[in-house]
């Protein structure tokens, strides 16, 4: 299991640094798109680098070493000037999955070369750090794809909608509604026993996993 990796400090420090990367390519990806479709804000905001210290979030980076979970800082953008509407506002979202995405996929690819020529995976530190890269990228965009407000996929969801008719006050009021919805469903475990949200990730999960391929910690 992933939580394994804590009984080892050295693995717990390749988890934090890991983290680290996952979450400072995901916040840079949204301010690179975001740019690249004509909002300064981002560049405004010194957000358009891959420093890590631009997209921490404080309490998230204290988290990240208590408990080895966080968050980053939101990319901030303006959508009146975001070019193509919501579908622009779609492809600055998902900008930071598929970064992920792409990320877990070239951190895999020493695993699965080795795996190609040897038939079993590396067992070295290095490949735990390479492959706890990829878990945590993985895992990152599966749960920013679930299309609830305040998460990535929640974008997605409204270009949907608004492509069916659906009103702006409609989804002004899911978008109010979401993140109450998230955290009852993260809770949902302690609260009636199912565990709703990995319920819902692990399918998307499984199709990352079954494009980047080997590398990964069990969930």
């Amino acid at each position: 299991m992933l939580l394994g990796i804590f009984q080892r400090f050295d693995f717990l420090v390749f988890f934090v640094v890991a983290l680290i990367i996952a979450i400072t390519i995901h916040e840079f990806a949204h301010a690179w798109m975001a740019t690249r479709l004509g909002d300064p804000t981002a560049r405004a905001a010194g957000r358009l680098t891959l420093n890590p210290l631009s997209h921490l979030d404080p309490m998230g980076t204290i988290l990240i070493f208590l408990v080895g979970f966080g968050w980053g800082k939101p990319v901030p953008y303006n959508p009146s000037f975001v070019r193509r509407g919501r579908f622009g506002e779609a492809l600055v979202a998902v900008a930071g999955p598929l970064a992920n995405i792409l990320t877990a996929f070239i951190f895999a690819l020493p695993g699965r070369i080795y795996l190609i020529n040897n038939q079993a995976l590396p067992e070295s530190n290095i490949y735990v750090f390479l492959a706890i890269i990829v878990t945590l990228n993985i895992f990152l965009a599966a749960f920013n794809l679930i299309p609830i407000p305040p998460l990535d996929g929640s974008k997605i969801l409204y270009l949907i909608l608004s492509s069916f008719g659906v009103s702006h006050h409609r989804i002004i009021w899911l978008e109010q509604m979401g993140p109450m919805l998230l955290l009852l469903m993260i809770f949902a475990d302690r609260l009636i026993g199912t565990n709703i949200l990995f319920t819902l990730l692990e399918p998307i999960i499984a199709l990352i996993q079954w494009f980047v391929g080997s590398s990964t910690i069990p969930f």
